[in-house]
């Protein structure tokens, strides 16, 4: 039997999936460690849900946990020797409905890949219509701080999606 406790987790899981997902695909390129890590955002945001003050959004919190989990990860597989490496056959959910939206989502993830780790962070918040505000106390940093760091991750992130060939 489900516990009430187990039931909300649920539901805000559910809701909620989506922003996990992006966080699962900004911080790895293939389908299979996306996978992975959305598992393991999952089962440290079970493991915290009793810490889980009520204070902020449940979002918010989950913004902040699946972030600091995908850096762990994402740290952790740096020293792994078999890394992959990028390719142009990262798989794309279909959620959209045009082929040109897949293009375009594809180039945006393997762009995403040559950020640094702060870098997706502040491109995950920004993409969840996160306020400049609401980045910075995500991130520990100044909200001045947010918005340039945003606005020259972004300009990289142009710039990285040109070098590919490919423009929006």
């Amino acid at each position: 039997m489900i516990k009430p406790d187990e039931q909300q987790f649920l539901r805000q899981i559910e809701q909620n999936k989506g922003a996990i997902i992006k966080v699962s695909r900004m911080y790895m390129d293939n389908l299979e460690d996306q996978q992975d890590l959305f598992q393991e955002i999952v089962m440290q945001l079970w493991r915290s849900y009793g810490s889980f003050r009520k204070e902020s959004l449940f979002s918010t919190w989950l913004y902040r946990v699946a972030i600091n989990t995908a850096l762990m990860y994402f740290k952790k597989e740096k020293r792994r020797p078999d890394q992959h490496e990028l390719t142009v056959d990262i798989d794309v959910v279909d959620e959209f409905d045009s082929e040109r939206k897949e293009e375009q989502l594809r180039y945006f993830y393997q762009a995403v890949q040559h950020l640094n780790p702060v870098e997706k962070a502040l491109i995950f918040l920004f993409l969840e219509g996160q306020s400049h505000r609401d980045i910075s106390i995500n991130l520990g940093i100044s909200e001045v701080n947010a918005r340039v760091k945003l606005n020259r991750t972004k300009e990289k992130l142009q710039q990285i999606i040109k070098t590919q060939g490919y423009e929006f």
